[in-house]
């Protein structure tokens, strides 16, 4: 199962150059790098990462942009690949308030792939989120915003907000999925993902204030998910999702 991003997220974000740049040399380019230029909303004078044939990173100055053509002047490389070759899906219960917002920001900057919101029995709809004033439709531009600041090279993909076996049937394509429970006591998280080292596509899954129900952490369990623990303080569900992504990526990732 393969759902469609709402935010023009993905591999169609990267800015791929057909050749090898040379530094300070103003070039002009067509077809998709405009696609891909279009997804970051770009401008002339704006700076953008872009990626050449070979996999290396470098920042680009956006010098004219037409419907037809962009000039750009790529001027520096990057010591370090701003995208992780560790693949993370999280999959967040939607939260109240702007913690979602929150979430979104932080999961850009760690360097997810994709962010899933979900619901569940004791997470809130969006109708209900939206009830007093509408704040949905601004979560693309959160990521978007994010992305942009810490220079990745593509933007994270954006799901819709999915019901609960939807969102269970999206998660297998991850090699390993880890679920956060208070209840869980004996494997922790850093033990689990030392178990699945050589994993290129995992999946987090963060739940509700008040947490899973027995019977949403029966089907969890019948999924293969793994059940771990952050330990023996119960954190609230964004402390719990930046927490996690920050420790898978840097067990299994490439941060630190």
């Amino acid at each position: 199962m393969s759902l469609s991003c709402i935010n023009k997220g993905g591999s169609q974000s990267l800015i791929r150059l057909p050749v090898s740049p040379r530094l300070e040399v103003e070039k002009v380019f067509y077809g998709s790098l405009l696609r891909s230029l279009a997804c970051w909303q770009a401008r002339p004078g704006d700076i953008v990462t872009v990626c050449d044939p070979h996999g290396k990173f470098f920042r680009a100055r956006l010098t004219r942009l037409t419907p037809s053509e962009a000039r750009l002047v790529v001027f520096s490389p990057l010591s370090f690949p701003p995208e992780s070759f560790l693949r993370i899906d999280l999959f967040q219960a939607l939260p109240q308030r702007e913690r979602f917002e929150l979430i979104l920001e932080k999961a850009t900057e760690i360097g997810v792939s994709r962010i899933i919101p979900f619901s569940c029995r004791r997470s809130i709809t969006v109708t209900e989120r939206d009830a007093r004033q509408r704040k949905s439709h601004r979560w693309p531009e959160v990521v978007l915003r994010a992305a942009k600041q810490c220079r990745r090279g593509t933007i994270p993909e954006l799901l819709p907000v999915l019901p609960w076996q939807e969102a269970l049937a999206e998660a297998g394509a991850a090699k390993a999925v880890f679920v956060f429970s208070e209840r869980e006591e004996s494997r922790r998280l850093r033990d689990a993902a030392a178990a699945v080292s050589s994993v290129r596509h995992a999946a987090l899954w963060i739940g509700p204030e008040g947490g899973f129900t027995e019977e949403e952490i029966t089907e969890m369990e019948l999924a293969g998910f793994v059940a771990v623990s952050l330990g023996g303080r119960i954190l609230r569900t964004e402390t719990a999702a930046v927490a996690g992504m920050v420790m898978i990526q840097h067990m299994l990732g490439d941060l630190g």
